[in-house]
């Protein structure tokens, strides 16, 4: 065992020592060591029971005949981070949740870990350590929230952000209702994606990622998963042999299918860096136009999470994708991911088929996300393209320029943002943010001012999971690097074609490199503290936004 260095033989006697101290006898230091990985904490709703999970979890590993040693990662939530300073930290929490894992893992010798995230750096912060560390590994996602119910219809968080502008006694009941519990925010958001794709890449025991929060279920999951990862351990199945190069390809094909956040781009790109694999843009794009959008969900559609869960979940989207999917893929099953399929059946035939479309009749043709290419973003920019409407797949309009969220909030709420117009948002990039901050407050003002059917937004940082319409998101380069959105104007006219993969500033050469010679970086807004640091290592959101 990998623990062996840390209790076997005689010099180990202090170590044992200290072992003893926790209140383990020799039987038990001689069992396999299993961290068990836990991001709970009060301030988020999808992380408030996981405490729970994590005493299932270290019930199932006992039970199993391994040792659990529980520790903590930190989490943002991203709500409560919205709208202000504190959503530049989310990001950057991705990597140091990440390094926080390998610490504790490395000193501590483990033999196996079980992870157990929730919401939306989190969860790609375990996976990137579950890459770089190679050892046995199972997660757990925390599970979705309840949809809330009032006003006679299901709620969730993005009714209140785009609702609170209407304010009254509407306002004051969507407040009330629409979070009702533990859970993660209870659309298709990131978070939600997140625990998707995780298991589609095999990671997660099969329907773990749409079993809710408060459902029996994922206690049970938490359990069994305790005890799945001591027969990972015993056979020495690693992280690095399930995510794959197919795993990858795999989780993409979901991601398209359901029509996930945007945010995923970052995320996968960042899990497959840290797994030793090569992936760029392009292979989304590619695998976007090969795999049809097969369920309409929040904020996009009129599902809910709820309602794939009870349609099946990820296995009934695989099973949908069987043929376009590599089946021969290891999960922490021990079993491929063919067989896992094999053994699946709805048991809501009915519901399966009215929520899950099928590849021959499809919500869209093509999946959830674009990548998109032009003058103004040489390096690439992603859409959501599931989530805005047929009227603006195409559109030209007048720039509406704003250098922060800050003034691009001012901005629409005075009335500075008509029909047609591209609000442009920049110097929100991975450094020019610092830690290219979500702008979900301006997209939620726009929709909530009923223009998101007629105008567009492009920003070099990033858009909520929870964001739907013509929002184009991670514009490379940035503007802090002097990314072509550094140089647009108010009143320039840019072209969005999105079926085009285009999106292009119609500016002369000339006037461009004008405008180029003229321009000078900005000073940073924040010279100090781990935003800096990050600022001078994060790389461009068409890399992921990864720190080197």
């Amino acid at each position: 065992m990998r623990s062996d260095v840390t209790k076997v033989g005689r010099e180990r006697a202090p170590h044992r020592a200290l072992l003893k101290a926790t209140g383990l006898c020799d039987e038990e230091i001689r069992r396999p060591f299993i961290g068990v990985v836990n991001s709970f904490n009060d301030f988020i709703p999808g992380h408030i029971h996981l405490d729970k999970l994590g005493e299932a979890v270290k019930a199932g590993i006992l039970s199993a005949g391994g040792v659990p040693f529980e520790f903590q990662t930190i989490g943002v939530c991203d709500g409560i981070a919205m709208g202000h300073k504190g959503m530049r930290y989310s990001l950057p929490s991705r990597e140091l949740i990440e390094d926080s894992i390998e610490i504790m893992a490395e000193a501590h010798q483990l033999d196996g870990l079980v992870m157990i995230p929730s919401c939306d750096k989190i969860v790609p912060g375990h996976i990137m350590a579950a890459g770089r560390l190679n050892l046995p590994t199972i997660v757990v996602t925390g599970g979705p929230m309840m949809p809330g119910f009032a006003c006679d219809k299901e709620l969730d968080l993005i009714n209140v952000f785009e609702g609170w502008q209407a304010g009254g006694e509407t306002l004051d009941v969507l407040e009330e209702m629409a979070c009702p519990g533990a859970g993660s925010c209870a659309g298709l958001f990131t978070a939600n994606t997140m625990a998707c794709l995780t298991e589609a890449m095999g990671l997660s025991l099969p329907g773990c990622a749409t079993t809710h929060a408060v459902d029996a279920r994922k206690m049970r999951q938490a359990k069994l998963s305790g005890m799945k990862i001591m027969e990972l351990v015993e056979r020495g199945i690693t992280a690095r042999q399930i995510v794959t190069a197919a795993a990858i390809d795999n989780a993409i094909r979901v991601d398209m299918a359901i029509g996930g956040s945007t945010n995923t781009v970052l995320h996968i790109m960042a899990i497959a860096a840290e797994f030793g694999l090569d992936l760029n843009l392009d292979r989304f794009d590619q695998l976007s136009r090969e795999t049809p959008h097969l369920v309409n969900l929040r904020p996009g559609g009129p599902h809910h999470i709820l309602d794939l869960d009870r349609a099946g979940g990820i296995p009934a989207i695989m099973s949908r994708l069987a043929s376009l999917l590599s089946l021969d893929a290891l999960t922490v099953t021990g079993k491929i991911l063919r067989e896992n399929l094999d053994a699946f059946r709805p048991v809501n035939p009915l519901t399966n088929a009215a929520v899950i479309a099928t590849l021959e009749a499809p919500v869209h043709v093509q999946g959830g996300i674009a990548i998109m290419f032009g003058n103004l973003a040489p390096e690439g920019a992603v859409v959501k393209q599931t989530a805005v409407s047929a009227s603006m797949l195409k559109h030209t309009g007048p720039a509406v320029v704003y250098d922060s969220e800050e003034e691009s909030m001012a901005g629409i709420m005075e009335g500075g943002v008509k029909a047609g117009d591209v609000v442009i948002i920049r110097y929100e990039g991975p450094k020019g943010g610092p830690g290219m901050r979500e702008t979900l407050a301006p997209t939620s003002a726009i929709a909530g001012a009923g223009l998101s059917e007629s105008v567009a937004l492009i920003t070099d940082g990033r858009f909520s999971g929870g964001t739907r319409g013509p929002c184009i998101g991670h514009v490379s380069p940035e503007a802090a690097v002097g990314g072509p959105i550094a140089l647009v104007k108010n009143g320039d006219m840019i072209s969005i074609d999105i079926p085009a993969r285009k999106i292009d500033l119609l500016v002369e050469t000339g006037e461009m490199e004008m405008r180029r010679k003229s321009w000078t970086a900005p000073e940073p807004k924040i010279t100090s503290g781990i935003l800096a640091r990050y600022r001078n290592s994060v790389t461009s959101a068409s890399k992921g936004s990864v720190l080197r």
